[in-house]
């Protein structure tokens, strides 16, 4: 493994364990035991590779909670996959919190910074329509019939997930199941439907 994918592993091990805020440079050169000007070369600087250790955790945490169950026929309905998605979001905020609490902190550095902005409406426009593909079945695909609408779907779907994943964060105790949140949204459903 060269300097590059050390550095990386570093940060990622120093947003888990520091959170963005207080990770400094040295700390990420002594987690990937490499020396402190090699993160400026291969990444520019030290918010550049934390943002894109960040952005990798964050992308292989939405894949974990996105595939399917080892029971596949257990999700054969779009109620069922979602269910299992979301059941799989709230164990993993026991099993991966700290990246999820650094997570939620770097979002905050969005405000001040055009280029973590910019990573992130990438990152969220890319999950858009993977999310109504993968969860629906509806094609996202630019120039498609349905590409609005798996815009849409897949924009719904990343709202209840940040919202599901703060509201773990902050109060577990009183923090939605995945069956309340099915049945949360049938209701929603229903009431839509009888406005139509």
């Amino acid at each position: 493994m060269g300097h590059r994918e050390e550095l990386m592993a570093g940060a990622r091990r120093c947003l888990e364990e520091r959170g963005y805020a207080h990770t400094t440079s040295r700390d990420i050169a002594a987690a990937a035991n490499a020396p402190l000007g090699t993160i400026n070369y291969h990444y520019g600087s030290k918010e550049a590779l934390l943002n894109a250790a960040m952005l990798e955790s964050v992308q292989e945490w939405g894949a974990k909670v996105q595939q399917p169950s080892p029971e596949p026929a257990r999700e054969t309905t779009v109620g069922a996959r979602l269910e299992a998605m979301w059941a799989r979001i709230i164990e993993s905020q026991v099993t991966d919190r700290p990246l999820l609490v650094a997570a939620s902190e770097s979002l905050t550095q969005a405000e001040r910074s055009p280029e973590v902005r910019a990573q992130i409406a990438r990152a969220y426009e890319g999950a858009r329509p993977q999310l109504a593909a993968d969860l629906h079945g509806i094609s996202g695909a630019e120039g498609s019939a349905d590409a609005a609408t798996a815009r849409a779907v897949g924009s719904v779907h990343m709202a209840l997930v940040a919202g599901l994943t703060q509201q773990w964060l902050i109060d577990p105790e009183h923090a939605p199941s995945a069956a309340e949140i099915a049945a949360g949204l049938r209701a929603i459903a229903r009431s839509l439907d009888s406005d139509a």
